[in-house]
C-alpha cells in the first residue's frame, strides 16, 4: 500500500514539473518589456545624451496615461523568470553614470509619478564634479532607486588587444565590485556596458563574476529570447527623445528571434558583416514585410528562409562608423499598426 502511494505521490510531482515546465516554454515575445536608457537630464551643455525635463516629464505623463507597469530592471528580470510572466505593458527606466542632473531633475519627477528606476553607477566618477557622491547615492536607495555596475573606468574596453580585453575588464570589474561593496556594502549584479560596447568574452567574465545581467545601448524590447547578457534598450537623448519617438518606441515588441549561428559584436573582418536570425514564432509576424536599416537608414538586404526560418541581413555598402545598428522590423501578423523590432551592434574599435 506504502509503494503504491508512493509512486502516485511520484506521479503527481512529474506531472506537476511537467506542467510547470510547459507553461515556462510557452512564454515568448508575450513577455515584452520595453526598456529606456537616459543620461542627463536638463542640461543642454550635452545634447547628444541630454533629454529636456519637459520632455522627461511627458515620457512619464504617457506611461501613466496609458497605464504602464514601471519597474526596475531587477524586477523586471523577475517577471521574466515567474510562472505568471509579465504584465501587459511593462516599462523600465535605466540612467547611465549617476550625473548629478539626475538626482536635481529627474527625480522630482519620478517621486511625482511615484516611478522606479535603476540607476548604473561608474565608481571611479562617484562624487566627483557634476556627479552624485555616495551620501546621494544612498538616499537614492531609500527612494526605491535600484543600482547598477557600470564599471570602475568607463574605459573603451574593446579597443584593447584581443589577448587583453578579459584581464582589463575583469580587473576593472573587481575594483568596482569592491568600491560598491565598501561604500553600498553589496556589490550589484546588474552591468551596463559603457558606451553599449561588449565582446563575446567580456559577457563570459560577467557569467563567472556572478552577475545576473547585462544591458547594452543597441535599441529593442526586452522579452524571453534575449540574451540576458546583452539586453537592449532605446536611448532617450537628443532627437531621439522627442514624445512622439518616446510613443513610437514605447509600443514596440520584440521581434521573436535568436542569433543563429552566434557572432561577435566587434567587426575585424567580412565588412560588411552577414547576420543572420533564426525566427522562434513565425505565426506573430508578418514575414512578407521584414524590414531592415543600417545605422537608422536604408541600404540593405534583407532574406528570409521561411522553410529554415532563418532572416539574414548584410549591409549594402561598407561599414566605417565606430558603432553601426542592424536593424530590423516587422509588422504583427494579426495587426498591422502593431511592430516587432530587433537589432544587433557592430563594433570597429580604433586598435585591436
Amino acid at each position: 500500500m506504502m509503494l503504491r502511494n508512493q509512486k502516485n505521490i511520484y506521479l503527481l510531482f512529474f506531472v506537476l514539473l511537467f506542467a510547470a515546465t510547459s507553461v515556462f516554454a510557452q512564454k515568448s515575445t508575450d513577455d515584452n518589456i520595453v526598456c529606456f536608457v537616459y543620461h542627463r537630464f536638463g542640461d543642454d551643455r550635452y545634447p547628444s545624451t541630454n533629454i529636456s525635463i519637459n520632455d522627461f516629464e511627458g515620457h512619464l505623463q504617457y506611461l501613466k496615461d496609458n497605464g504602464y507597469n514601471v519597474v526596475t530592471l531587477g524586477q523586471a528580470l523577475n517577471l521574466l523568470n515567474s510562472q505568471s510572466g509579465v504584465p501587459g505593458k511593462t516599462a523600465v527606466l535605466t540612467i547611465d553614470d549617476g550625473y548629478k542632473s539626475f538626482l536635481d531633475n529627474a527625480m522630482p519627477l519620478l517621486r511625482k509619478f511615484n516611478y522606479k528606476a535603476t540607476l548604473f553607477l561608474n565608481t571611479k566618477q562617484v562624487g566627483n564634479k557634476d556627479f552624485v557622491s555616495w551620501h546621494e547615492v544612498k538616499g537614492l536607495m531609500d527612494e526605491g532607486i535600484e543600482i547598477g555596475d557600470h564599471s570602475h573606468s568607463h574605459a573603451y574596453f574593446v579597443n584593447n588587444k584581443k589577448d587583453e580585453i578579459v584581464p582589463k575588464f575583469k580587473n576593472d570589474l573587481k575594483q568596482s565590485q569592491e568600491i560598491f561593496i565598501k561604500e553600498l556594502g553589496f556589490a550589484p549584479d546588474l552591468f551596463s556596458y559603457p558606451y553599449g560596447e561588449y565582446t563575446n568574452s567580456m559577457k563570459e567574465v560577467l557569467k563567472e563574476l556572478g552577475f545576473r545581467a547585462a544591458i547594452a545601448q543597441n535599441s529593442g524590447v526586452i522579452s524571453g529570447f534575449n540574451d540576458r547578457y546583452a539586453l537592449p534598450r532605446f536611448p532617450m537623448t537628443g532627437i531621439f527623445s522627442k514624445i512622439e519617438k518616446f510613443i513610437e518606441k514605447a509600443n514596440m515588441k520584440a521581434l521573436p528571434v535568436a542569433i543563429a549561428p552566434v557572432v561577435d559584436p566587434v567587426l575585424l573582418g567580412n565588412n560588411p558583416p552577414i547576420l543572420q536570425l533564426q525566427v522562434k514564432e513565425p505565426d506573430l509576424i508578418n514575414t512578407n514585410y521584414l524590414q531592415c536599416f543600417v545605422g537608422g537608414a536604408t541600404g540593405c538586404t534583407i532574406d528570409y528562409d521561411s522553410t529554415k526560418r532563418i532572416i539574414t541581413i548584410k549591409s549594402n555598402h561598407t561599414l566605417t562608423a565606430r558603432r553601426t545598428l542592424y536593424t530590423i522590423t516587422a509588422p504583427s501578423a494579426t495587426n498591422p499598426n502593431s511592430w516587432y523590432w530587433f537589432s544587433y551592434v557592430w563594433i570597429i574599435p580604433t586598435k585591436y
